[in-house]
């Protein structure tokens, strides 16, 4: 599937992808109370760039510039632009390795970032 032909509302979504961007990691707090490290990366392919939330390990094994694939994933919409994310049954790969220099794009401010993150134990 190719990054251009995700919609919002989208499941079982598969993509293979580069790691373009990485933000540093921040700590939140779900909906149900859990503390959690999230990150906020962007995927592209050769039709069009996406972002994604690392959670937990992933953001320690998923870097800028690796080849990714992400499985049974679902898109959805934050102030209208597509998220692709895991959730609790997809998962994301690291299929190549790249370079591991970070790119950090601008983050939101504090307030933004909480309304966006998606909790990956919520069903997708």
């Amino acid at each position: 599937m190719n990054i251009s032909d995700l919609k919002a509302g989208a499941a079982n979504v598969d993509v293979e992808a580069t790691v373009t961007e990485k933000d540093e990691p921040r700590e939140v707090v779900t909906k149900y109370g859990k503390r959690l490290s999230v990150a906020n990366a962007v995927l592209k392919d050769d039709t069009g760039s996406i972002a994604i939330s690392l959670w937990g390990n992933t953001i320690d094994t998923v870097n800028v510039g690796d080849k990714v694939k992400v499985t049974n994933g679902y898109v959805s919409e934050f102030r209208g632009t597509p998220q692709l994310s895991t959730g609790k049954y997809g998962k994301i790969e690291v299929l190549e390795k790249g370079s591991g220099k970070s790119s950090p794009s601008k983050s939101m401010d504090e307030d933004e970032e909480e309304e966006s993150e998606e909790d990956p134990e919520a069903e997708a």
